[in-house]
């Protein structure tokens, strides 16, 4: 036998020494994890958002921490820990990039359910149960079943003389016309008088 082939048998070996290592809760875990986060990014944030720009990022931030923690946890990671390390991943990605109030709390959301998967003691039905709740008060919250949804859409106008404040009504009426929305306020921004233009945000309902 030569040695190309033993070390290939050594590098087998290994390999299937490695997943010994690993417990059949660790792939439980790993199973709901994943399930989580695709339901939570797949079905709640693109089908809400329509971004699949930040798709990538929000799974490998989920799949680095709940590796790193479950790892860790081995050698008794206290919770504390844990969310120490939630703080320093967030704050090395975004620390100087411009993140919508949205994407943040998704990508919490997306770290939470990792800690949660990987440190989180007790069974797996009452991990499923944990997930569920998370998922279900996304769900809910991102749906008009509770609440209605605000949405905002920022343009810039041209009918300089209806900014002003008595002229407020004409100026909704007028955008509503353009737009084909119900307005539900608006809110006016930087004014461009050389332009004769100003941009305004206007606020509806979905």
């Amino acid at each position: 036998m030569t040695l190309l082939q033993l070390a290939n048998d050594e590098t087998i070996k290994s390999g299937f020494e490695l997943f010994d290592k690993l417990s059949p809760k660790f792939f439980m875990r790993l199973l709901i994890n994943i399930l989580s986060v695709t339901v939570l990014v797949r079905f709640i944030y693109i089908r809400h958002y329509r971004n699949r720009d930040k798709v990538l990022t929000f799974t490998l931030f989920n799949m680095i921490i709940f590796l790193i923690t479950f790892l860790m946890n081995k050698v008794e990671m206290s919770l504390g820990a844990a969310f120490g390390l939630f703080a320093v991943f967030t704050m090395l990605r975004y620390r100087t990039e411009g993140i919508s109030t949205n994407d943040m709390t998704y990508l919490f959301l997306v770290i939470a359910i990792g800690l949660l998967n990987a440190v989180t003691k007790g069974n797996w039905d009452e991990l499923i149960l944990l997930n569920l709740i998370l998922l279900a008060t996304t769900f809910l919250l991102e749906s008009n079943i509770l609440t209605r949804k605000e949405t905002s859409r920022e343009i810039v106008y041209e009918k300089i003389e209806l900014i002003k404040p008595e002229s407020r009504t004409e100026l909704i009426q007028d955008l509503e016309t353009r737009l084909g929305i119900k307005i539900n306020h608006i809110q006016v921004g930087r004014i461009n008088l050389l332009r004769d233009s100003a941009e305004i945000i206007v606020f509806f309902y979905e």
